[in-house]
């Protein structure tokens, strides 16, 4: 990475900021109600899984970013933490996605489709 590319941001060293805000802007628009798997987010923007991920841990506390929408290819919470995932299917209950006794979500009923044509369009020729 170039030197120029790296930015330090709540004391966390984050490289390629253009490819977070792409992570975000998509993130923004999973609807309430559906969820977003890392996969999904990954392949629209280019990435691989684990920066999606990493792109979620490096949310700033506060924001308008719906990150408990994005869950793992298994329709489950990926954070560790007990409270933190507890936390997360709180949020997703009170949108309305339904959510199994073991912590699963119905996938194939609640996957956000993605952006439609008109996002990939839009970026394409800087509009977006």
């Amino acid at each position: 990475m170039r030197r120029s590319q790296e930015k330090i941001i709540g004391g966390v060293m984050v490289g390629n900021l253009g490819l977070y805000h792409s992570i975000y802007e998509l993130v923004r628009m999973v609807p309430a109600g559906k969820v977003a798997t890392y996969g999904l987010i990954a392949k629209l923007v280019g990435c691989g899984p684990r920066q999606v991920g990493y792109a979620m841990f490096h949310i700033p506390h506060g924001t308008d970013i719906p990150w408990h929408r994005v869950v793992n290819a298994k329709g489950e919470v990926s954070l560790k933490e007990e409270q933190s995932a507890r936390y997360q299917l709180e949020l997703l209950r009170a949108e309305g996605v339904p959510i199994s006794e073991q912590g699963k979500i119905p996938l194939r009923e609640c996957l956000w489709d993605g952006p439609g044509e008109g996002w990939l369009f839009e970026r394409e020729d800087g509009s977006g």
